[in-house]
């Protein structure tokens, strides 16, 4: 266990509060001793973050994220008062239930912390680590009476994951991942449960055909949304192969060029129609007809 004694010139830069807690990530066994984490707390409530722009704290932030266990980031942040400071949005959801399986209910800040940890188990790139950590971020302003199902937290989440992202000036591939799960993941998580043409609408709304690397990414986050609840650990993730092969079969019907054609819309009906027959024969299933 590496134990680590804050130097007394802390505090001279309060971005070493999170470069401290992003080594967290990174070193295993990492531990900030009790006398220390005393040290941050006072440094953080004498406001030695109220000074510091988002934008040159993000480099710091990506860095933890990109560890090994950004989740001990996370928590050094926390106990410290930093995370309030820094991203009260995520800080805001620990208390709060979501529903799950066994048991059924879970914090939703607690499975945030398990969600980026899978990210890193399966080494994502940072937008995609960036974006299960936001997903559920509109949770926290759920009213009670929607706790814990959490109904339309996405539209609530939306304006809440655009204000993060410029208040840290995070780069646009990390933004627009960021949005594109938040509106997307629970519709994944339903993939068994849609009808073909729904599946065709997901594909082309989320641009999969332009754009299959971020498509694939969205997978991820939801793969490892399903493996961070309980019991499900390195779990298989049987939608995103469903959600393969329909676009497998959804790219099969697309003319060879590289940009969709159709302008008429009956032309883009008959086309939309074709797409969603052949998700159905590809999936075995004839339920295409209804989105």
């Amino acid at each position: 266990m590496i134990t680590y004694a804050i130097p007394p010139a802390l505090g001279e830069d309060p971005l070493d509060i999170l470069r401290l807690a992003a080594c967290a990530a990174h070193i295993p066994d990492f531990v900030v001793p009790p006398e220390s984490m005393v040290r941050l707390v006072a440094l953080v409530a004498d406001g030695a973050l109220d000074a510091v722009n988002p934008e040159a704290a993000w480099p710091e932030l990506s860095q933890g994220l990109m560890g090994g266990r950004p989740s001990r980031m996370l928590e050094v942040l926390r106990g410290c008062g930093a995370l309030a400071r820094l991203l009260p949005e995520l800080n805001a959801l620990f208390g709060i239930p979501q529903s799950a399986d066994d048991p059924p209910e879970v914090d939703v800040g607690e499975h945030q912390l398990l969600l980026i940890d899978e990210t890193a188990r399966i080494d994502a790139p940072l937008a995609t680590r960036w974006a299960a950590l936001l997903h559920k971020v509109g949770k926290a302003a759920s009213p009670r009476e929607f706790w814990p199902a959490h109904y339309r937290h996405e539209a609530r989440g939306g304006p809440l994951v655009e204000a993060v992202c410029e208040r840290f000036k995070v780069p646009a591939e990390c933004r627009d991942l960021a949005l594109l799960v938040l509106r997307e993941c629970d519709r994944v998580h339903r993939a068994v449960d849609m009808r073909a043409a729904a599946i065709a609408a997901m594909l082309e709304r989320v641009e999969a055909l332009r754009y299959p690397e971020r498509f694939e990414q969205l997978l991820a986050v939801c793969a490892c949304d399903y493996r961070a609840y309980p019991g499900r650990a390195g779990a298989e993730y049987p939608k995103a192969e469903l959600l393969r092969l329909a676009f497998k079969a959804f790219a099969g019907q697309m003319a060879p060029t590289s940009e969709p054609t159709e302008t008429d819309p009956e032309v883009s009906a008959q086309a939309f129609e074709k797409r969603a027959r052949a998700i159905a024969e590809a999936l075995r299933s004839e339920r295409w007809a209804d989105a």
